[in-house]
Parts: structure tokens; C-alpha cells; sequence
């Protein structure tokens, strides 16, 4: 008893050593192993992320609503009162916060696939970047471990480059989860948002944009190995306007976080999909990963397979404040080269086959 108050006290001072260290010294009949406790913390932490993506605006904004009708109104109209003071701060920079962003949780979710990040080039931190980030996937967790956390050592691989990871603007309209996702870096993924980053925050930023977005996370299944970036010119067009040169990021393993269903195109569920995506701004997925305690059984635990993102060789973009369409076509020809010379460079290192090739939708 006395071993477990030590360790309990231990974890309350704040000591900085993680959960699993402090409560190694407990008896083995309490943890009889403790790869198994580093196993659940690992599921713990990736299904905390998942869950909140999915239900924490939700579930707060109707918390919110229903604290107005109790004796904690004072509470509520506080709060919303705040929100509607800070309400731009998304798409100024938002608040990002290296306490969370470098919480023990994310180190525990790195490990459960496991994540991680290649350097192949030197970042300069007198100059703006949009990294490109393909393939989507269904959560993009990749991109949230790498970008969004310390977890891979961002900062310590790239020194004085900030990440932003763009994501829907519409979470950043629902409480609590704002500011949760603000906290690790992660911005709108919105003209207003992006244009301050890149314009009125100094150098040695570097925006983060999931490219393929909803369109391609329709097509994601575990061996595909397809982006969406044929019509995608926008983020050229941007970085252009800006000066900001492009660095093209492949994630393998991210498609194999989830199993799809996926519908052919021209049929009914295909096209109710694509309804609700030009609605509410995202693609629902028919999609499925293991159980919470059973692997072999269907939930949304994703299945920990590998991810190992490679962020590519920047390519310097010149500054022009109205780029001609054949200007655009141009850069755009260059980004698309660039990321396949990537992934034919490093496919074979993680699991794929030299006759495999990157399909550009």
C-alpha cells in the first residue's frame, strides 16, 4: 500500500517522469507486465484523440446549451461571452502552447503505430514553407503526431521552424475543442488563417495543408497508394502570392490505419457522400479498426501499423502577387514531380514494391 501512495504522490509533484515510470515500482500482481501497460496507455492515448476529434464539440456545445437551463448559467454565459471575444484568434496565429504540445500522452501515441518522421533537407528559418501532406487517410494521424506534437521531435529536426497543421475551419466554431486543437499549433485551413501565417508572423513558418482534404479520404484503404492533387492548385497559387516555398510530405502507412468501405463512383452511397461533403465540409467515411479490448474484433481503434512520414526537398517559389495561370501550371508540374520522386525513393525502404507507383487523381 505504502508503494502505491509513492508512486500516487510522485505522479501529483510533477516530477516530469511519465505515468508508466512512476508506477513501475508497484507490485506485479497489480501490473503483472509492463509492456502490457504501456500497450493499453498507447490504445488509451490514440482513442483519446479519436473520440475528441469525433464527439468533444459536440458533446461540449450541448453541455453548454444545457448549463444555460441550470443554476450554472453564470458559467456558461461567461464562457460564451469569452468566446465571442476570441473568436478571430484562430485565424491569427492561434495560441499554441509547448506544455501540451509536448505532453507524455502524445509520446504513448507515437509508439502505438509507431510514427516517424524523416528529415531529407535543411529548412530554412528565414524562409515561410506549405508542406503538402498526402496521403489524407481517415484521421490523418501522421500529420497530427508530427505536426500538432512534439512526439517525433519536430523542432529538434527542423530548429526554428514552427508547424501549423490546417484543418476544417468548422471545429474551430465549437468550444473546448478550439482551443484544444489551438493549443497544438493547429489553425483553419482558410485563406484568413493561412495568408497570416505566411504574411504577419514572421519567417520560419511552415503551414501544414492535408491537400487531397475530404475528396481523398473517400479513396483511402489500406495498399492504396493514390492522391488527389491533379486539379489541386491553390496551394501553389498561395504559396506564389506569398513567397512561401513548397515541400512536398509522404506519409506511408497512413492509409492502413483504417479499413474502408469504399463505393464505386455513380452509385447512391457514393453520391450521398459526396452531398454531405459540399455540406458540412468533411467526407463521412464508412470505416472500421479493431476493438478496444480484442484485436481481432471490429471498432475505432485504429490497427498499429506503421507511419513513417518523409518531408521532402523544398522547392524555392518566387514571390509574385498575381501569378498567371501558366505560372501556377508550372510550379504546380514541379510540386507533383518532386513528391513522386519521393515516394519512388523511399517505397521500397517501407514495404512496398519497386513496380508499386503513386496514382495522381
Amino acid at each position: 500500500m505504502k508503494t502505491i501512495l509513492a508512486a500516487y504522490s510522485g505522479v501529483l509533484k510533477g516530477t516530469g517522469s511519465s505515468i508508466l515510470s512512476a508506477l513501475q515500482d508497484l507490485p506485479s500482481a497489480i501490473w503483472p507486465c509492463q509492456s502490457k501497460m504501456e500497450k493499453h496507455l498507447q490504445v488509451i492515448s490514440v482513442l483519446q484523440w479519436v473520440v475528441s476529434f469525433l464527439a468533444l464539440g459536440a458533446a461540449c456545445t450541448v453541455l453548454l446549451v444545457y448549463m444555460f437551463c441550470t443554476d450554472c448559467w453564470l458559467i456558461a454565459a461567461i464562457y460564451t461571452a469569452w468566446l465571442i471575444v476570441d473568436w478571430n484568434t484562430p485565424k491569427q496565429g492561434g495560441r499554441r502552447s509547448s506544455w501540451v504540445r509536448n505532453w507524455t500522452v502524445w509520446t504513448y501515441f507515437r509508439d502505438y503505430f509507431p510514427v516517424r518522421l524523416i528529415k531529407t533537407h535543411d529548412l530554412l528559418p528565414s524562409r515561410n514553407y506549405i508542406f503538402g501532406y498526402h496521403p489524407h487517410g481517415i484521421f490523418c494521424f501522421g500529420a497530427f503526431c508530427n505536426f500538432g506534437t512534439e512526439a517525433t521531435g519536430f523542432s529538434k529536426k527542423f530548429p526554428g521552424i514552427k508547424p501549423s497543421l490546417a484543418t476544417l475551419a468548422g471545429n474551430f466554431r465549437l468550444p473546448v475543442l478550439r482551443d484544444y486543437l489551438m493549443s497544438g499549433g493547429i489553425c483553419p485551413v482558410n485563406k484568413n488563417s493561412i495568408d497570416y501565417l505566411l504574411s504577419r508572423n514572421g519567417t520560419g513558418n511552415a503551414v501544414v495543408i492535408v491537400v487531397g482534404g475530404a475528396a481523398e479520404s473517400l479513396h483511402c484503404a489500406p495498399g492504396m497508394n493514390s492522391v488527389t492533387l491533379k486539379n489541386r492548385k491553390g496551394f501553389v497559387r498561395l504559396a506564389l502570392q506569398k513567397g512561401s516555398d513548397l515541400v512536398p510530405v509522404y506519409s506511408f502507412g497512413e492509409n492502413d490505419a483504417y479499413k474502408q468501405v469504399i463505393f464505386e463512383e455513380g452509385t447512391y452511397w457514393r453520391s450521398v457522400q459526396k452531398k454531405l461533403q459540399k455540406i458540412l465540409g468533411f467526407a463521412p467515411c464508412l470505416f472500421h479498426g479493431c476493438g478496444l479490448f480484442f484485436g481481432n474484433s471490429w471498432g475505432i481503434v485504429p490497427y498499429g501499423k506503421p507511419i513513417t512520414t518523409i518531408v521532402g526537398e523544398p522547392i524555392t517559389v518566387p514571390k509574385i502577387e498575381d501569378p498567371t495561370d501558366e505560372t501556377v501550371d508550372l510550379y504546380h508540374s514541379m510540386y507533383v514531380k518532386s513528391l513522386q520522386c519521393l515516394f519512388d525513393k523511399f517505397k521500397t525502404r517501407f514495404g512496398l514494391k519497386e513496380s508499386d507507383v503513386l496514382y495522381i487523381q
